[in-house]
């Protein structure tokens, strides 16, 4: 099948992806549009991988007010360039983050950064009520390691899933603007506020 230069631009305002890797992309999956997206997708994750030790020193600090300044909202992204970090897609990017930390209220940045007694306490708490639930006490431990990392899945910002799509992590969403890019995109901090938290 013939690839013309419109196959190529449509991929191309889809993925952001280089002309030569949609023109590969599309030879590759017979011109197939979606099965073209799906090999620009892998080769970037694959190659998201590779960045990830490249230094991060320009970006945005984005703020979003939510709600008439009832949650406010503060996230810092890195990435390397001063030219990616003034780009459309990568402010658009970081607001989307400003939006997910917004809606989704998460409490870590990574799964690292869990502590062991916030664990051992979420542990214990499961395996509580597995237990009052009638469990059998052999199925104890597997129920609570399960129930944990649902625990994760809500508190780690990198594990939520996407608030405009659920199939997808913010992880993933992460990696696939690193493919997009071309360059190592960190999102390395964030604050949450929120109208009278705390104030018991």
């Amino acid at each position: 099948m013939e690839i013309t230069t419109d196959m190529i631009k449509e991929l191309r305002d889809a993925t952001h992806a280089g002309v030569l890797d949609c023109r590969k992309a599309l030879e590759a999956a017979g011109g197939d549009f979606q099965k073209a997206v799906d090999h620009l997708r892998e080769k970037g994750m694959a190659t998201a991988a590779k960045r990830a030790d490249r230094v991060t020193l320009n970006g945005i600090v984005e703020l979003y007010s939510h709600g008439a300044g009832r949650v406010g909202v503060m996230v810092e992204v890195n990435c390397e360039t001063d030219f990616v970090a003034r780009s459309e897609s990568f402010r658009t990017f970081a607001h989307e983050i400003a939006l997910q930390v917004a809606a989704a209220a998460p409490k870590y940045l990574k799964e690292e950064d869990i502590t062991a007694d916030e664990l051992a306490h979420e542990t214990e708490i499961a395996m509580n009520r597995a237990r009052e639930e009638g469990k059998p006490e052999a199925m104890l431990e597997k129920i609570s390691a399960g129930r944990v990392e649902k625990f994760k899945d809500e508190v780690v910002l990198a594990r939520q899933p996407y608030i405009r799509d659920d199939k997808k992590t913010v992880g993933k969403l992460l990696l696939e603007q690193i493919a997009a890019t071309g360059e190592n995109i960190v999102i390395r901090r964030f604050t949450r506020w929120e109208l009278g938290e705390n104030l018991d």
